[in-house]
């Protein structure tokens, strides 16, 4: 019979087929005789019964499942909707499941707090629609068969890093919370603990359902933007770098890496890509995270147009008390310190004016343009700490508020920061690839179109996504499922195969 190598495929329906043999066990003790031991194990599936192939299916991906438990660490892939532009959408946001049976939630996606949450069935002045053209959903505790409310007394209550982000009123032994964000909206509630249920991917094609538990917020009070139906959200999905944040309660168990990424698209209807795990492309350049802080603060050095550093002294930028630069997904549009604001905007108008029709449109200093942005605008340049540096295209500093006098007017999307603390939002995030490497305490970005696929690592390897999260078939995969495979199991399929004819190379 000609050899041939076995695939991966067929040992692993030996191994489940392997299940339903008789197994003899040789018992040697001393000097005494051998004793067989006949272990019957009843079929699964009785050889006299056609059975549908995705029964079998099921049954497979459950098995899977299982063995996949006993392995630490894989990438959580979210979808993402939404878009950078103000006019449309102005915020990016992802499906998360919490609950048994899982209930789905959109939540924004921000990289300026660390806790999610989402809308208590008991907030009674919260949005009940939304302009987003998406179906409001509620949290009901008492609906889950997992949930339970985290009390006063719970060590993630009582202790003192948590401080900030918790609150026990003497009227109840709930633990809450109550947030101000930086737009002047806030929410009240209280902690609930439930499962999160998502899809582990281990390898190209190896995706388990999975679920941790959780603990999130679950928001009785609303105020500020928070309370507008056109733009409302189920809630909001922190990913900053405090404790209570899930990246931080997942990598702190070994079920994600301490690093997660996101490629932001900003044309088109929007989406991205979001994964509980390191993009890897081999351009982006890091910069060093400022230690301590609350936020993802990064030392911006200076900002140059067309080449040329702008006149702005190097100290606005440093991080103090109340100053400094932070990347933060929750915010829409760019916000410079008044010492850097007025030096980008006068550079930019005075590089432009001969070309296009300057003019100020509620405030904002806006131009008519009746050419292409890339022929009329320069490049733009943040510099930061380590040599990175991030290049600006004009869509990633300007906005198109519409049409007037037969040109495009298209306005400045930075502002002038109110306090001391500049914050890069949305309108520069998009089409880059962002790197939030906790673990070496750095974030990395680079040009990319998040339309296409990305390369992921993983523990052992590296995946490639597709269109955000299918998966194509690779080695790796099967290689890995081969290697959780007991030794003893594999040689009895070896024999159980040149039993039935097969030739192994």
């Amino acid at each position: 019979m000609r050899a041939f190598a076995a695939p991966a495929e067929f040992l692993i329906f030996l191994a489940l087929a392997a299940l339903t043999l008789p197994v003899s066990v040789v018992v040697h003790c001393g000097a005494a005789p051998p004793r067989t031991t006949v272990l019957p194990l009843q079929r699964a599936f009785p050889l006299d019964r056609r059975v549908d192939p995705d029964l079998l299916r099921a049954r497979d991906r459950v098995r899977h499942a299982r063995i996949l438990q006993t392995v630490v660490g894989g990438v959580v892939d979210f979808s993402v909707e939404g878009s950078s532009d103000p006019l449309r959408i102005g915020l990016y946001f992802t499906k998360v499941k919490l609950g048994s049976p899982p209930k789905v939630f959109n939540v924004q996606i921000d990289t300026g707090s660390d806790v999610l949450w989402v809308t208590c069935s008991s907030c009674s002045d919260c949005p009940q629609t939304s302009g987003l053209g998406i179906e409001l959903s509620f949290f009901d505790s008492a609906s889950s068969s997992t949930s339970y409310l985290v009390s006063c007394s719970d060590p993630l209550c009582t202790s003192q890093i948590q401080t900030m982000s918790t609150e026990c009123p003497p009227q109840s032994n709930q633990c809450s919370y109550s947030f101000q964000y930086g737009d002047g909206s806030g929410t009240t509630g209280h902690y609930v603990s439930d499962v999160l249920s998502f899809d582990m991917v281990m390898g190209q094609s190896l995706i388990a359902n999975s679920s941790a538990p959780v603990v999130f917020g679950c928001s009785t009070y609303q105020s500020g933007d928070l309370t507008k139906s056109d733009k409302a959200i189920d809630g909001i999905f922190g990913f900053g770098g405090g404790d209570l944040s899930v990246i931080s309660q997942l990598s702190s168990r070994g079920i994600t890496p301490k690093v997660f990424s996101h490629c932001l698209r900003g044309d088109g209807s929007g989406g991205g890509i979001m994964v509980l795990g390191e993009i890897l492309e081999p351009s982006i350049v890091y910069s060093p995270l400022v230690p301590s802080q609350p936020h993802y603060n990064l030392n911006l050095q200076s900002i140059a147009v067309n080449g040329q550093p702008l006149p702005i002294d190097p100290a606005v930028f440093a991080t103090t008390n109340n100053r400094g630069t932070i990347i933060d997904s929750g915010t829409t549009l760019t916000y410079l310190v008044e010492d850097a604001f007025d030096p980008f905007v006068n550079t930019i108008t005075a590089t432009v004016s001969q070309t296009v029709t300057p003019i100020i449109s509620k405030g904002r200093q806006c131009f008519l343009v009746s050419s292409r942005l890339s022929e009329t605008f320069p490049p733009v340049s943040l510099n930061f700490l380590g040599g990175a540096t991030m290049l600006l295209k004009p869509e990633e500093y300007l906005i198109n508020v519409g049409f007037t006098e037969g040109a495009a007017l298209w306005c400045i999307g930075f502002e002038k920061a109110q306090e001391g603390v500049s914050i890069l939002g949305d309108l520069v995030l998009k089409d880059k690839i962002f790197v939030y490497d906790l673990a070496r305490q750095r974030i990395g970005w680079a040009p990319y179109d998040c339309s296409m696929s990305v390369n992921v690592s993983v523990t052992s390897g590296k995946d490639e996504f597709i269109n955000a999260g299918q998966l194509s078939m690779s080695s790796f995969s099967r290689d890995m499922l081969l290697e959780l495979l007991p030794i003893g199991l594999i040689i009895l399929l070896m024999n159980v195969a040149r039993a039935m004819g097969f030739h192994f190379l």
